[in-house]
Formats: C-alpha cells, structure tokens, sequence
C-alpha cells in the first residue's frame, strides 16, 4: 500500500519543495493535482505531457532518487455543471487527466461525480438532498439522465487509456453515498469509474467508512485519510445538514471555483469539522480502514488530505502522518 499526501495543501511550494516535505513525513507518494476547483500548480505543463513523450519522461524525472512516487492525479470539480464556463472546463479538465495519467505511466484519477441543474435552462446546480416528493424525484430523473450520459462517455474514455476514475462520495454532487455508485454503474454498465474513499464525507453523514469499504469491494479505487469530528454542542441543534456559511467579500482572501463562484467560510458554529487525522477517530479506528482497504487492493493508494483549521500545512501534515503510520505498524503487526 502507498502512503502519501494531496498536494493542495502544498501549493505555496514547489513540486520539489513538497516532495521533500512528503519524504520527510515518511511517506511515498503524491496526489497531484490535475484541474478542476484548483490549477494544476505543480504540473503546469499537463498539456505538454499529454502531447510529448518527452516531457512525459522529464516530468517523471523530477522524482527520481526521492522516495516518492505519483499516486495519482486529482482533478475534483463539477463537471455537470450548468453554466458551460464551469462545467465545460471540468469536464475537459477530467478528460485530460485521464490522457496524462496514462502518459506519466499511472492509472488513477480522482475526481467527483459533478451535480446538474434541476431541469433544462438552469445555471446553477441543484442538490437534492431528501427526495421525499415527486417534484424532487422529477428534478433526480433529469439529473441522472445527464450523469449517465457524461459518465459512460468518460468510462469509455478512461478504459481506452487503461485509467480507473475515482468518484469522491462528496456533498453537492449527484454521488455522494454508497447507493448512488452502484446506481451510477448500473446506469452505464461502467468498468472504469468507481470511488475514491474519503472517509471524511462518510463520516458526518453517519456512515461508517469501514463498512462502505466493504460493501463496495473492487468499485473502491483509491483512498483519502481524512477526518472529521462532530461537534455535539452544535450538532444536537442542527444536526449535520448546516448552512452556516458566510459569503466572503471581493476584498477578502477567497477561492475561486470557477466561473463566478467561490468557496464560502466555514461557521464559526460548525455542526462538525475537517481535522487531522486521530481528532476525531482513534488510531485503532484508522487500522481497521487500512484493513479493509488492503482486503480490496493490496496496492491501494491512500493519500492525506489536509483541511484542518486549527493546524498549520506542515503541523497538520504531521499530526496526520504520526497517526497514518501508527496504524499501518499495527496492521502489519
């Protein structure tokens, strides 16, 4: 099994920077960001490597005699969405990181499954959350329709160039539970899509990542150690399904999601949050998700995604590989 980290949080280094924190921490592998909500920082050049074997062979280089290798590429983003500025490049940004995967010699992809309009005409997403009326069931039909249409294109896409994709089980998106994958792969008969594993979503929608593991078997394709914890002096008042959030302003630091949309700041009330790995689930719990795992694919990859507020990039990171390693030792042992 490869240990390694998401990149994003590395963005403000250098591809050899962040290799060298990575080897730092112990750890053997990088998920590169590909496109999507955020630029490909540390492969600029991705259409280059897609074009040139050579620069396919000089960016592969760059890792050699590190100790760390790609473990895939990341390009999470909406490609379904309504508005063409956004869903079009995300779709596009998938597309090509099918192609350079296959050009950098690696097989994974790891994205989401993207999230429709309601109906014909709308320009922003709509995510149906409880389908408890017949409109809502209405607005899923339409949306599945144009799921499964993108869907069987990249999973034919995806199988051409030897490329499994990964779907994030991710909130706004039409596949976000262990459900929606298998009706995804009913709907296109898909070999080549499956899911990337992050615990973290399953978590505060009070599934157990262990047991989605194992439930899903050969469609888990890829991992995310992720955490969360749930804050119950919060959450017993609005449970998990919170909107919170604050719209930052033009003159506030803020990421830009494509087209006009931004990400939101978090509240300060939050129902649950992102932390490093063991502030919310022990070490005993995260040998048991390597486990499971392992009982899938003994060469999964599974990458640190670090989202915790209250730590530094490089504290977070450390806190997280302590814990990860930690619980690959007692699995192993």
């Amino acid at each position: 099994m490869k240990l390694g980290v998401y990149n994003a949080v590395l963005h403000d280094r250098s591809l050899e920077e962040a290799i060298g924190v990575i080897a730092g921490l112990g750890l053997n592998g990088i998920e590169i960001n590909s496109g999507g909500f955020l630029p490909p920082t540390h492969i600029p050049n991705i259409d280059e490597i897609v074009a040139s074997p050579v620069a396919a062979r000089a960016f592969l280089a760059r890792f050699d005699g590190t100790g760390v290798e790609i473990a895939g590429l990341n390009c999470n983003g909406n490609p379904l969405h309504p508005n063409p500025v956004i869903g079009e490049k995300h779709a596009e940004d998938v597309r090509r990181s099918i192609r350079a995967a296959a050009a950098l010699g690696q097989d994974r992809v790891v994205t989401m499954s993207g999230l429709p309009g309601g109906e014909p005409g709308a320009t922003r997403p709509n995510w149906i959350v409880n389908a408890w009326n017949s409109a809502a069931l209405d607005v899923l039909d339409y949306q599945w329709e144009i799921a499964a249409a993108f869907w069987s294109e990249i999973d034919q896409l995806a199988k051409d160039h030897g490329v499994k994709v990964a779907l994030e089980l991710h909130p706004q998106n039409i596949v976000f539970n262990a459900r929606d994958i298998r009706k995804l792969v009913e709907l296109t008969g898909a070999t080549n899509v499956g899911v990337e594993l992050d615990a973290s979503h399953l978590f505060w929608q009070q599934a157990d990542p262990v047991a989605v593991v194992r439930e899903l078997g050969p469609l888990v394709f890829h991992a995310a150690a992720k955490d969360i914890r749930i804050n119950p002096e919060f959450a017993r008042l609005n449970g998990v399904l919170d909107n919170g959030f604050r719209r930052l302003g033009e003159d506030e630091a803020r990421v830009n999601l494509g087209g006009d949309e931004w990400a939101n700041e978090w509240p300060k009330d939050s129902s649950w949050d992102f932390v490093a790995l063991g502030k919310g689930h022990d070490t005993a719990y995260w040998t048991e998700f390597i486990r499971a795992l392992y009982e899938v694919d003994p060469d999964m990859c599974l990458n640190i995604e670090h989202e915790d507020t209250e730590l530094g990039r490089i504290e977070g990171l450390e806190v997280a590989a302590t814990v990860l390693k930690d619980a690959w030792a007692a699995f192993r042992s």
